[in-house]
Parts: structure tokens; sequence; C-alpha cells
């Protein structure tokens, strides 16, 4: 799709050469009118013949009219390379979403680029517990309702949370690396914190999902209330809850550490 200032030229392009073909086709009725009308006498034709020229005539002004107005306009600016491709892109991942499976292949194309970006660096296998751990959590969810419902929504905000997280200790790990030598035990201290949040969210983030996967298994074998497999349903219930307050706290507690800037 064109920009803004392309789609101004064209319309001006369009506008000239509607003009101009009405110009051209005023002139061929004018001039046959005017070469009829005498030769013949005066009749219903040459009405015919003179109301068409003036037809044409009074269009090709509104035509000449309209193209004068709009030359007048001021042509939209040039659309910076990189904004016009972040269009682009716009465009194009809302063609594929419009597709049956346009979804699941940008959720796929999406973490296939993180992992590639966290790819060399101590993150990554965090990434990829969580990543497995996310896609085991989003095929149970539509299962996880009545009192699971919370933990789903906790679930949702760690797993950007600690995604965040992954990028940002990666990062410290990359700068940690190319830092000289007086900058590096702060750094490397910086980089031990955030890995550790890494670690303990992502094994919180997994234990939510056993305790979801807990909660699904036993919700699929009802009974009476006195029946053991009911007790085990509360006590699955009750760690779902326990893991997501904990996910919650972790949230909650404060900012991770930063690397320290110089």
């Amino acid at each position: 799709m064109a920009d803004e200032r392309t789609r101004h030229f064209r319309r001006l392009d369009r506008l000239r050469r509607s003009a101009r073909r009405w110009s051209v086709l005023a002139g061929g009725l004018t001039g046959t009118a005017a070469v009829l009308t005498p030769y013949a006498g005066l009749g219903l034709p040459d009405a015919a013949w003179a109301g068409a020229a003036g037809s044409a005539v009074a269009l090709a002004a509104w035509r000449w009219i309209d193209l004068r107005a709009f030359a007048a306009r001021p042509a939209p600016p040039a659309l910076d390379p990189a904004e016009a491709a972040a269009r682009s892109r716009a465009r194009l991942v809302a063609a594929v979403e419009r597709l049956p499976v346009g979804p699941g292949v940008l959720a796929e194309a999406r973490r296939f680029r993180s992992r590639f970006a966290l790819r060399g660096t101590s993150a990554a296998e965090s990434w990829a517990r969580l990543d497995r751990a996310a896609l085991t959590l989003a095929g149970i969810a539509p299962r996880l309702t009545g009192l699971a419902e919370p933990a789903v929504l906790e679930a949702a905000a760690a797993d950007r949370s600690l995604r965040d997280l992954a990028d940002r200790t990666a990062g410290v790990e990359r700068a940690l690396r190319l830092a000289p030598p007086e900058a590096r035990p702060r750094l490397a201290e910086a980089h031990r914190a955030l890995g550790d949040q890494l670690v303990s969210g992502v094994t919180a983030y997994e234990g939510l999902v056993v305790a979801a996967a807990g909660y699904v298994a036993e919700d699929a074998h009802p009974g009476v209330v006195a029946d053991p497999s009911a007790a085990r349903l509360m006590e699955a219930t009750d760690l779902l809850h326990g893991v997501a307050a904990a996910l919650a706290e972790l949230r909650t507690v404060g900012e991770p550490l930063r690397a320290p800037t110089r």
C-alpha cells in the first residue's frame, strides 16, 4: 500500500488526466455542434449536440478547477525509511493475522526471534524453560475456570515480567563482555542478581504450571465430597493459589536490579 505522499501525486495525475479527457471531449462535441448546426438547420438533433457540448464544457471546467485546487495543497512530506518499513511490517502482520493459522504463525515467529536474540547468553536456558512452561499453560488455560481464573491472570503478568527480565539479563551479560576491567565487578554483581531473580521466577512459574495441571487432572474426575479425589482437588487448588500469590509477590516486591551506569 502506498504512503500519503504517493497517493497525493497519484490523485493529482488522475485529476490531470480527467481534465484533459473532458477538455478533448468538450472540444470535439463543440466543434461537431458548430459544424452540423448550420449544415442542416436547427432541429432536435442539433439540440442534443449542443446540450452534450455544453455539458462536456462544464465538466471540463469543473475538472480543471478541481485540479488547480488540489495542486495548490502542499504535498505530504516523504516518509522516513524506518517509519515506512515499520508501516509495511505492521500491514504485513495485520494481513497474516487475518488468516486462519495467522496468529499461531506469528506467535511462533516471535518466539523464534526472542530465542535467537538470547542465543549464547546464560538467560537462554531460563527463557527456554519459561517458554515450554508457557506453552503448557496455554494448552490447559481454557480449563482453568472458577477458583483458578485469578492464577491464570497472574501467570500472564508474570510471563511478561520474566521475559523482560530475561532480556535485561542478556543485555547486562553482553555489556559485561565489553566493559573495562574496573567496571566489570559491579556489572558482574548486577548480572548475578538478575540471573538469580530470573531462575527463581522461572522456577516459581513452572510450579504454577504443575499446580494448574494437577487442578485440571483432578477436576476431570469429579466425585462426592467424601471421595479422596475431592480432597486432592482441594489440595491442588490451594497449591495453585499459593504459587500464584508467590508470583504476585515476586512481581510487586520491586523493580529488578538494573545494571549500574558509569
